[in-house]
């Protein structure tokens, strides 16, 4: 049962700056871990919220399965995070601070079969930090151009 799911938001990095990373569990439905195992996600637009004490994770769009039938599940429906009591505790605590948010960085399928969404802490970066990240990449992409040489 080998399944090489990896979905990163690439976007989250160069937006933020990541503080702490968590790895949480998802609530989901039957029809949702099948179209995540197909790899048909996409994390690019979510976020994390608080509701009622638990961590949500919104407009996180998973496509409806392809062999599904009235039981299909909606694409962008509110899922609720699971994670440690301490956890969600830290993290509602910090997520109050100013310039801080909760981001899902990557979603992937654990040893055991289940559906993981990597959280992070994050606070956002200012333009010129933006333009320093594209400088690094762009210097990283010439030295691996003049090494392969």
């Amino acid at each position: 049962m080998e399944q090489n799911v990896y979905i990163k938001n690439k976007k989250a990095y160069f937006e933020y700056h990541i503080l702490d990373k968590y790895v949480a569990g998802i609530q989901l439905l039957g029809t949702e871990i099948k179209s995540i195992r197909n790899g048909k996600a996409n994390i690019n637009d979510a976020f994390c919220t608080f509701i009622n004490n638990q961590l949500y994770v919104r407009n996180l769009h998973i496509s409806e399965y392809s062999f599904g039938s009235f039981y299909n599940h909606e694409a962008k429906r509110d899922r609720v995070l699971l994670l440690n009591k301490k956890e969600l505790k830290k993290l509602q605590t910090r997520g109050e601070e100013r310039g801080l948010t909760i981001v899902p960085l990557a979603l992937f399928i654990s040893e055991r079969g289940f559906a993981k969404l990597e959280i992070g802490l994050a606070q956002g970066k200012k333009t010129f930090d933006k333009r320093e990240t594209l400088k690094e990449r762009d210097t990283k992409i010439e030295i691996d151009r003049a090494m392969k040489r």
